[in-house]
């Protein structure tokens, strides 16, 4: 205890403050996209928005030190631990379980909670520890195939629990993203790639049954051009959103003065959608500045990982940068029309708490990776010389 109060109080000068800073960029500028596509008549005011996603972030940048703070050592060492507390936080969903008006029951409402608590969300984060633990176990025959099961093992059991309890495609999509990048940068063969791509392939026509009306047709309009032609089903969100984001030209129509964001015509205009407010109201142009502030934090969480010399950490490093960009591109690839609609935030942009958050203490992680990028155990097992 008292060697972790002596990293927190070095965080400043130990910490990546740098990712820190870049985080807090592109937080405040997500407050300004949140205040203007909640000032539409249909929010009521946003001053609750903007209040939430602020302390949000102040509770974000908190997390980020004591993360930061944290010996990865010391947590891997306690995988089961973690493995215990997202199979319970999951199984909250049951008594506490709401869908918060997206339609998926993904969120816990706990009396007293001034917000919403999404339980997948946390779990990114114990989920890229117990990866890095289990690859750093197997690291000497990491394409074995006990070692491949034994990674296949905690993927399966978090997704199966995220998908029985709260039925969000999206965020289970993300824990199998991380999967992949973490397990392509670890050094597992090729050769299971290419056995997945097939094996899905084999099984698509068996999961397809499985799945609803709607998420099929949610696919389906990507390449079908019959679904819903005239775009008052199916097609209409997205059709709004997307001459809402190409909408904007070149520099936008001005914060706060976009037609549709302003008009409230927008589907999740201040959460999954945000990107095509932003196209709206910030143009072509701002839409760049978002992808390039997104894209800043991504390849810094990768300059980190490729500095570690240490196995898991690089895992880390690398396993919260395919969590973020996976979320990057599904969110703007939904708003440009070329991927399905599966609610998916756009990070530290679209407003969300436990989100902002959450992503905080992820990249905390990282922050603790740069802080010490070598192994630091044998410090708590060697006895120190008492002359």
């Amino acid at each position: 205890m008292r060697h972790y109060l002596e990293e927190l109080k070095d965080f400043s000068k130990k910490g990546d403050m740098f990712l820190l800073v870049l985080c807090l960029i592109v937080a405040s500028f997500g407050l300004v996209a949140i205040a203007s596509a909640t000032s539409a008549d249909k929010f009521d005011g946003n001053f609750r928005y903007i209040a939430i996603q602020t302390l949000s972030i102040g509770l974000g940048v908190l997390m980020y030190a004591l993360v930061s703070s944290i010996d990865l050592d010391f947590l891997s060492e306690h995988r089961l631990a973690m493995v215990v507390f997202n199979c319970v936080l999951l199984l909250m969903l049951i008594p506490f379980g709401t869908d918060n008006g997206s339609g998926n029951r993904s969120w816990i409402d706990l009396p007293l909670m001034p917000m919403n608590i999404q339980p997948a969300e946390v779990c990114k984060i114990t989920y890229i520890l117990i990866m890095a633990s289990v690859m750093s176990s197997h690291q000497n025959r990491i394409s074995h195939p006990v070692s491949v099961a034994h990674m296949l093992l905690h993927l399966g059991l978090l997704v199966g629990l995220n998908l029985v309890l709260s039925s969000d495609m999206g965020v289970s999509l993300i824990f199998v993203f991380i999967f992949i990048g973490m397990t392509f940068a670890g050094g597992v063969s090729l050769w299971w790639f290419a056995a997945a791509i097939a094996g899905i392939a084999a099984m698509a026509p068996i999961l397809w049954q499985f799945l609803d009306g709607y998420q099929r047709n949610r696919i389906l309009i990507l390449f079908d051009d019959s679904i819903d032609p005239q775009g008052i089903n199916e097609r209409y969100h997205s059709n709004m959103n997307l001459k809402s984001l190409t909408g904007g030209g070149l520099t936008g129509q001005g914060l706060f003065n976009g037609n549709r964001t302003q008009g409230g015509n927008l589907f999740a205009q201040h959460t999954d959608y945000i990107f095509s407010s932003m196209g709206e109201e910030l143009g072509f142009v701002g839409c760049v500045i978002i992808m390039l502030m997104e894209l800043a934090i991504i390849a810094r969480c990768i300059y980190v990982g490729m500095r570690c010399q240490d196995y898991m950490r690089r895992l880390v490093c690398f396993g919260a940068a395919s969590a973020l960009m996976f979320q990057v591109m599904i969110n703007v690839g939904m708003c440009i029309g070329v991927m399905p609609v599966i609610g998916l935030t756009l990070p530290l942009i679209s407003y969300g708490g436990s989100s902002a958050v959450t992503i905080f203490a992820m990249l905390g992680l990282v922050s603790g990776a740069y802080a010490r990028p070598q192994s630091l155990s044998h410090e708590r097992y060697v006895q120190p010389y008492r002359g």
